[in-house]
């Protein structure tokens, strides 16, 4: 049996949209040209604080944020942590991710893991988004700009 990861219903999502301010994104690349780099934009564009997680880029600046290494160096509260990582990776994202008070694992499309679903639901967290992309969801539920 194939494993296949069911999204919360559309309204859900669109409701993690409208009640997030700060996205972590995880894996966002400094190439322009990049899907990371180009939805993390949009999102900015759309409102949202977004807060680069790149270990190989920390210190730097992408998108005027500086980047940090991991989920944990965040001092904020995190609404949304958006994936752009393999979904081999998943499972250790979702461990830094309960390691935070973070409310929204999300990855990108095209990623999804059973492990990573697993760590996250045993520790009762279930607001999980995967393979869906997050620029396109904003698109879909006419919040426009916030």
């Amino acid at each position: 049996m194939t494993y296949t990861f069911k999204n919360p219903e559309q309204e859900t999502i669109f409701g993690y949209l409208k009640a997030a301010q700060t996205i972590a994104v995880v894996g966002l690349s400094d190439k322009p040209d990049r899907s990371s780099y180009l939805v993390a934009q949009a999102l900015q564009k759309n409102g949202y604080t977004i807060i680069p997680v790149n270990p190989a880029k920390a210190g730097s600046q992408i998108l005027g944020e500086t980047v940090v290494a991991t989920l944990a160096e965040i001092p904020v509260h995190i609404d949304i942590v958006d994936v752009f990582r393999r979904s081999e990776f998943l499972p250790e994202v979702a461990r830094e991710f309960l390691a935070t008070d973070a409310d929204v694992f999300w990855a990108q499309q095209g990623l999804e893991s059973e492990d990573a679903e697993r760590l996250l639901r045993a520790a009762g967290r279930d607001k999980i988004v995967m393979n869906r992309c997050i620029k396109v969801e904003h698109a879909y539920s006419g919040l426009g700009h916030k």
